[in-house]
């Protein structure tokens, strides 16, 4: 029985797995010692950049930016159901936490498996709260902030003009994380970030070298307010968000929906015969003067009074016939579609011709025709294909963040409009199983915005990761005085009142509305540090190797968590022979985890264990863990395991 190490509880190595893949690719370039760079080199041939000079983003600090970001966790998030809303059933999580750690932890379930990234980072504006990471123990800074480990000696930095480094502790705090964000997006993933104008400049060129250029899709601007004196030339009225693909070529193109404003405007007109009769459609002339000459599109068309009508130009049909064409010369006017297509849209009804003083058509003569040709676009057509969406966002102003939070009675300040995470979810199509995460939650829009995305699209089960620092509430604040502590604290409660007020406007339905609440913290594992000066007693300290004070449920999401399974799997419990064993993820890891296991009890334990298993019958491997100080001696050890492996269960481990 192999026993869990200080490796086991680490997050994922993403040194390891990069090397992993490039030893598949380029396996002679690896001995037993390590890389062979020079072989390396001859293999990529001309792709080696080793010029002095390179274009691009450079800053003090991006070496070690990247390193922290290669840098695993030994973190873990504690489950906290107490928190939590609909614990047992839901799909939604909050993990309260330093997203550099936690998104760390995440990469083993979710990399690969993000639909959607939005966040709204600190925008630098010269006093934002800038996280502070440090190359080896971002953890214990972290522990040490919300007053888990003694604060002595720790300050908690501000990102303030007067350190004359401002942009650069911006982008030390942002890389690390955007680079951990993408391997979380699934091939055809979407990464949006809100990031005002101080920060706009760097954001793109940091995003463009995690993303690569050829994957930003849009700069696009929202109005966040209208007027206002503020700003010394102009007064900013604009924020902006960003638009990357993680690969751009597995996206499908962006539709967004038809608003009410417009199809009462320009869908106006209603059919009055026919099959579609009662159907809203507008007109579009058939002839476009901007269109370019197209070899099958000059053409007579025969009108209901038997005239014929062709486009203006120089170059005409030899024989004047309905669909009679002619190759067009330079400056001939053409129609949009080919005679074969004219026919058949004319046969389902969707040609509609008006007589006109002011047609712009000739007839046989050469001279003006009294006739002008229509094509009907139908509403319903339009509506379910939706529009390409403009890169401009006009209708989600602040002040509608404002109403909102303020009806669910939150103090808070700086919150997006949940209409615009809702639109950016409805132009990439989420649906299904999709996840959507947020590493920067804040008062949880995003959260409160899948909520609302999910009442309108009753088939859509998608659910929501968000990652929020508990960041102090300074004392003097309407928010510290309704008695919020934090932020995360604030963003939590935003969920339940929201998910209240749905309930209520919406009595029968059934979504999901709860979140499972995580905190991250140090892992259940003690870690091996021995005490040189007193080595008998270390030993006698990790005879136990699960921190004191953890429960069986910390331990198990640990479990969970390191084995890469997703944080909301169903835990099942049995007793079994007197013990207390657990199945997560339906058989992908049985625990016990009981103080004491006795020789004589081995074979009944792990019988029904094996019973448990082929019951579930697993699809992946499984992997079954015991806590290493139970077992009576090693006798019993082995035992155990033999029975397992004999049995088809090969990973068995102790803690």
């Amino acid at each position: 029985m192999k026993k869990m190490t200080e490796q086991d509880g680490k997050s994922l190595d993403m040194v390891n797995e990069n090397l992993e893949v490039l030893k598949a690719i380029f396996p002679e370039a690896f001995t037993e010692d390590g890389v062979e760079f020079e072989v390396l080199r001859q293999l990529l041939g001309d792709s080696v950049d080793e010029g002095e000079e390179k274009y691009g983003l450079n800053w003090h600090g991006k070496k070690k930016a990247r390193q922290i970001a290669l840098m695993p966790s030994l973190g873990t998030l504690r489950p906290c159901p107490e928190e939590s809303v609909d614990w047992d059933t839901t799909q939604n999580l909050f993990i309260e936490g330093d997203n550099l750690e936690v998104l760390k932890l995440l990469q083993k379930s979710y990399a690969n498996k993000v639909k959607m990234i939005y966040i709204d980072p600190p925008y630098n504006t010269g006093n934002e709260f800038i996280y502070p990471d440090k190359f080896q123990d971002n953890l214990e800074t972290y522990l040490r902030y919300t007053g888990q480990k003694d604060e002595t000696g720790f300050k908690l930095s501000s990102n303030t003009e007067s350190s004359g480094r401002f942009h650069t502790n911006w982008l030390n705090m942002m890389y690390p994380r955007l680079k951990l964000a993408r391997s979380l997006l699934r091939e055809n993933g979407v990464f949006f970030m809100s990031i005002g104008q101080a920060e706009l400049a760097n954001a793109v060129a940091i995003i463009d070298q995690i993303f690569g250029e050829e994957n930003r899709i849009s700069i696009c601007t929202r109005m966040m307010k209208s007027g206002g004196q503020k700003g010394k030339f102009f007064s900013p009225n604009t924020d902006y968000v960003l638009v990357y693909a993680k690969w751009v070529e597995a996206l499908s193109v962006f539709r967004g929906e038809i608003s009410q404003e417009l199809q009462d405007k320009v869908y106006n007109q209603i059919e009055t015969d026919g099959n579609r009769k009662g159907e809203r459609y507008r007109s579009m002339g058939l002839f476009q003067p901007t269109l370019d000459a197209r070899p099958n599109q000059r053409y007579y068309i025969q009108c209901p009074d038997g005239s014929f009508v062709i486009l203006p130009g120089n170059t005409f049909p030899t024989v004047v016939k309905d669909g009679s064409k002619v190759l067009p010369e330079h400056g001939d006017g053409v129609w949009r579609w080919t005679p074969e297509r004219y026919f058949e849209e004319r046969k389902k009804g969707n040609v509609l011709f008006k007589k006109t003083s002011t047609s712009p058509l000739l007839d046989e003569r050469k001279q003006q025709s009294k006739w002008n040709i229509y094509t009907k676009i139908w509403l319903k057509e339009r509506l379910e294909g939706g529009s390409l969406p403009l890169d401009i966002f006009d209708k989600f102003e602040n002040r509608h963040s404002s109403k909102e939070i303020a009806e669910l009675e939150i103090p808070f300040d700086f919150t997006k409009p949940t209409q615009l995470l809702s639109y950016l979810m409805q132009i990439i199509g989420i649906a299904e199983e999709d996840i959507v995460l947020d590493f920067f939650a804040g008062s949880c829009s995003t959260a409160h915005a899948l909520f609302n995305y999910r009442i309108q699209s009753p088939n859509c089960i998608a659910r929501f990761i968000c990652v929020q620092l508990p960041e102090k509430i300074e004392a003097d604040t309407e928010a510290a005085r309704a008695g919020f502590k934090t932020i995360a604290e604030i963003g939590k409660e935003r969920i339940r009142r929201a998910a209240t007020k749905i309930k209520k406007e919406n009595p029968e339905y059934e979504g999901d509305l709860g979140f499972k609440v995580f905190k991250l913290d140090s892992s259940n594992i003690r870690a091996w540090n021995p005490d040189r000066n007193d080595l008998e007693q270390t030993l006698i300290d990790h005879v136990e190797h699960l921190v004191e004070g953890r429960s069986e449920e910390d331990v198990l999401y640990e479990l969970l968590l390191k084995r890469g399974v997703d944080l909301t799997v169903p835990i099942d419990e049995k007793t079994i022979t007197g013990k207390t064993v657990y199945s997560i993820g339906y058989g992908v890891l049985f625990a016990c985890l009981d103080t004491a296991i006795s020789r004589e009890e081995v074979e009944d334990l792990s019988h029904g264990i094996i019973d448990w298993y082929k019951e579930l019958e697993p699809a992946s491997d499984t992997q079954v863990v015991f806590r290493d100080s139970a077992f009576a001696n090693d006798i019993a050890k082995t035992n155990m395991t033999a029975i397992l492996e004999q049995n088809g269960i090969k990973h068995v481990r102790s803690l």
